[in-house]
């Protein structure tokens, strides 16, 4: 009896194993992380987040996310908390309650995006997608109630840290003022909209110490009317550039155009088109990353987030930069001056042009990427072709992102002395966050 009761035993015993290991299959599977993240770009892109809001979506949904997975695996991963010297310890998780922390760190990062996008609540039928998938899978009940709540917890803490980085106050902060001179920054056409987010390089930064750390030298003084000077053969080579681009010089533009809400006017009748902003492009590409790593559910909520972190520094310093410096963009002063019927291969975007935003935060984006997965990623990058744009091959992160900081100048946006310098700035911006935050003990 005894033996058949040991028998039995086993057999349950096997069972039930079976079943935990079935629903770890899917909550433990990176790709489902991959998928959650690129949800959220989905509603960002629906909503019209500006890409400066974007980036701190982003930042915040995949901080929580981490905290989750360092708080369940100490031994492979440090807390942000510390390292980020403003980010408080975050809740600890109890002691003997079994909680399954891939899927909190899932349900973490939904909670943050749920309260983050506009309208709120955007990411809850996804949400109860996720938690049916893992009941279907075999979670034990006891287990998914301890997960939810330990995931609500840290959520909620990361939520009320988030509420401190000074944004809440530059909602009503004032209008930028348009001051008509030359040189300076004014709307362009078709749109002539406000200038944008003025205030961005107030918001709290997570590693920089703040939005002027990282200096860029100043642009080229305005100056139309020496031809030999830096600034007139600037607007010059935009203008010669435009107006002569080869096929592959107008998908790069295309392609990294990344414009998330783009007027289009057809005589009297005009209608918007839109697209992922460059954060949620770069987002993209670290799934791309982790995906041809074949890197597991801890490194790949590690390198979405040291990505979105320096995404958001990297904005916040860009645009401290452009409304400190003001300056003008090539369509004003070539239609002004050179052509009046010029235009730029892709539509301007209303804030001042120096220095190139997409080059500040791709390089800084890239020295991420390429430290969490290597220098020789290789990889085709297809994440345009749901808006019928082509994809494109890369031997390695750095190289797109010299490619996307280029790709304005093709696309008539900015002089290269802007997406030069930008570059340069990303790249330290992308070594510092990659010295200060040590996520994997190694």
């Amino acid at each position: 009896m005894k033996r058949f009761l040991f028998l039995i035993a086993g057999v349950i015993l096997v069972f039930t194993s079976c079943k935990k290991a079935d629903y770890q299959k899917v909550t433990h599977d990176p790709e489902l992380y991959r998928v959650t993240v690129k949800k959220l770009n989905d509603i960002v892109l629906e909503n019209n987040f500006p890409p400066v809001i974007a980036s701190r979506n982003y930042a915040y949904a995949n901080i929580a996310a981490y905290e989750v997975i360092a708080a369940g695996d100490p031994i492979h991963y440090r807390s942000l908390a510390g390292q980020i010297k403003h980010l408080p310890k975050a809740p600890q998780p109890e002691k003997g309650k079994e909680i399954d922390f891939q899927f909190a760190s899932l349900l973490s990062f939904c909670f943050v995006g749920n309260a983050v996008t506009f309208p709120e609540g955007s990411m809850s039928v996804y949400v109860d997608e996720l938690k049916q998938k893992a009941k279907d899978a075999g979670m034990p009940s006891d287990v998914f109630k301890n997960s939810v709540a330990y995931s609500d917890s840290v959520a909620k803490h990361i939520m009320k840290w988030s509420k401190k980085d000074h944004y809440a106050q530059t909602r009503s902060a004032s209008k930028y003022t348009v001051v008509r001179k030359d040189g300076r920054w004014i709307p362009t056409p078709p749109m002539y909209a406000q200038a944008l987010e003025p205030h961005w390089g107030e918001i709290r930064t997570m590693v920089l110490d703040s939005a002027s750390q990282i200096p860029a030298p100043e642009p080229p003084p305005y100056n139309m009317t020496d031809k030999n000077g830096v600034f007139y053969k600037s607007v010059v080579e935009v203008e010669k550039l435009g107006d002569n681009l080869t096929e592959d010089q107008k998908h790069m533009a295309d392609f990294w155009d990344d414009n998330a809400f783009k007027l289009n006017v057809i005589g009297h009748a005009s209608f918007a088109t839109k697209k992922f902003g460059p954060a949620g492009h770069w987002m993209n590409i670290a799934g791309i990353g982790s995906k041809i790593k074949n890197a597991d559910f801890g490194t790949t909520v590690a390198a979405y987030t040291k990505a979105s972190i320096a995404l958001f520094d990297a904005f916040i310093n860009c645009w401290y930069v452009k409304y400190k410096a003001n300056s003008v963009r090539p369509e004003t002063v070539i239609t002004k001056l050179l052509n009046p019927d010029w235009r730029p291969r892709i539509q301007t975007p209303p804030f001042p042009e120096y220095i190139s935003g997409h080059a500040v935060i791709s390089a800084a984006a890239a020295e991420t990427l390429t430290k969490s997965f290597g220098d020789d990623v290789a990889y085709t990058d297809s994440s345009e072709t749901e808006f019928g744009i082509p994809a494109r091959s890369f031997k390695s992160f750095r190289l797109a992102a010299q490619e996307a900081s280029m790709s304005r100048v093709y696309g008539g946006i900015h002089y290269k002395i802007a997406c030069v310098t930008g570059t340069a700035s990303g790249r330290k911006i992308g070594e510092l966050v990659n010295e200060k935050l040590q996520l994997k003990i190694k």
